[in-house]
């Protein structure tokens, strides 16, 4: 695989939260080592293990990790690297120790002279840094291109500085005409003024966003125009400035086996017969949302593996124990089993026993889901998450959305066991088909690389 323009020293810097470090990983892991690139990978000091074995081979050979010492923050516990080790407002406070770390960066970059830098939402101030040593400074998006169309829009500022939750309901002016997406319901919209809101004086998600783009030499989106194209163009006019995409970042196929105890019991049971449920390492649903989940599927009669998680520091089995319904166990015996704690995601999912995949609609487990053959139930719980199901169910007809109530969001269990009988029903298989053929070919994949890459070396030259 060649790209052409020679060498390129790439580093990247996502923000401390692993739904954003995974993408980040995934890209260098794909880049680096093609026609001499080379990738510089920062995090916090306390993640770099957890990040040098994502990058697996890649952090080997082309791909240094710089750990970076995050500065002592008032309410952050000591320690904390990453969001999942925080609920509520830690969040902000891993904010604020980012900030911290400008002087490391601006000291790193000076000693690297990359020739690119891609940045993550939180840190638009990257961009100073790097025009004063003649780096380019390119914005990484890790959400879909219809999250930062309809939410990141510099049209929202139509509304004020922050708009109010019935702003959000409709999408910004010059929204693509044609998107089936152009309305969300009242709660999604209420989920989205968060993004507006600042905390304790400091700048805003969608101010940090939106700087960033407005402050880098192009923008780069894990996308591609076949999944999204009417809304990078979107992007694209919003901010004037060139739009790179680098696919949706098909993760490798896993290495090693699934334990055992996993595949014996999956193997218990006929093909594509169990319905895996998982939402991922920063997602955690309510009581409420995890007492209905369980409900429902007992209620689909199927076999299942629901895998639950809370924030570092809770007692996770004290807290599942709490939200499991009185007599479920017992009822689900031999058909039903709830873990929490990490899985191998991907190993379980294309077990030929699991058929149906229930997930917060995150980016790459929907991707890795359609990858592996399984029927997609999509539960979203926030952010972005909202977006992708509707992209994917109402534009690609793929996956199956559970029915919420639009003011609240709630849903109940008769919902949950409807969405996963529709998915398993069917009714989506040539669109199921042709997406999981799009994303397995090797040279679609190939072609996305080589694309990003020489668009990178375009930049790297550009006066």
């Amino acid at each position: 695989m060649t790209s052409g323009g020679g060498e390129l020293h790439v580093v990247m810097f996502p923000f401390l939260a692993f739904g954003h470090i995974s993408p980040f990983a995934q890209l260098a892991r794909k880049i680096v080592g093609v026609d001499g690139v080379r990738a510089t990978f920062l995090s916090a000091a306390a993640n770099v293990p957890r990040v040098e074995a994502m990058l697996g081979g890649a952090g080997a050979t082309a791909v240094t990790v710089a750990a970076l010492h995050l500065p002592r923050v008032p309410g952050l516990p000591e320690g904390v690297a990453s969001t999942a080790e925080v609920s509520g407002g830690g969040v902000e406070l891993i904010r604020a120790a980012i900030d911290g770390t400008r002087t490391q960066v601006s000291s790193l970059l000076a000693e690297l002279r990359p020739d690119v830098v891609l940045f993550d939402f939180a840190t638009p101030w990257v961009a100073d840094i790097a025009a004063p040593l003649g780096v380019k400074a390119v914005h990484f998006s890790v959400l879909s291109a219809v999250c930062g169309a309809y939410i990141m829009s510099p049209s929202r500022r139509l509304h004020g500085e922050r708009p109010a939750a019935e702003d959000l309901e409709s999408a910004p002016t010059g929204f693509p005409p044609s998107s089936p997406l152009a309305t969300v319901p009242a709660y999604q919209a209420a989920d989205f003024t968060y993004v507006f809101t600042s905390f304790d004086g400091r700048p805003s998600v969608y101010d940090c966003f939106t700087a960033g783009n407005l402050a880098s030499d192009a923008i780069v989106i894990k996308t591609c125009t076949e999944m999204e194209g009417p809304y990078i163009d979107y992007i694209a006019g919003q901010y004037s400035k060139p739009v790179l995409v680098t696919g949706p970042l098909v993760p490798e196929p896993p290495h090693g086996e699934l334990e055992e105890r996993w595949d014996t019991w999956l193997s218990s049971f006929p093909n594509k017969a169990v319905v895996f449920a998982s939402f991922g390492s920063d997602t955690f649903l309510s009581a409420d949302a995890v007492t209905e989940l369980l409900l429902g599927l007992e209620a689909t009669d199927l076999p299942f593996l629901a895998v639950l998680n809370f924030p570092k520091g809770a007692d996770a089995e004290a807290e599942l124990k709490k939200r499991t319904p009185p007599g479920f166990e017992e009822r689900v015996k031999g058909r039903g089993l709830v873990h929490t704690g990490w899985v191998q995601q991907q190993h379980i999912l294309r077990h030929r026993g699991v058929g149906c995949f229930v997930n917060h609609a995150g980016f790459s487990s929907i991707v890795e889901g359609i990858v592996a053959g399984c029927r997609l139930v999509f539960l979203p719980m926030k952010g972005d998450q909202f977006l992708n199901a509707a992209l994917f169910a109402r534009e690609h007809h793929v996956g199956t959305e559970v029915a919420r109530r639009g003011d609240d969001g709630w849903f109940g269990r008769k919902a949950l066991r409807d969405a996963v009988a529709t998915a398993v029903a069917g009714g989506g298989d040539n669109e199921e088909s042709k997406w999981r053929e799009f994303f397995s070919n090797d040279a679609v994949q190939t072609r996305f690389v080589e694309e990003f890459l020489a668009g990178l070396k375009k930049l790297k030259t550009s006066k």
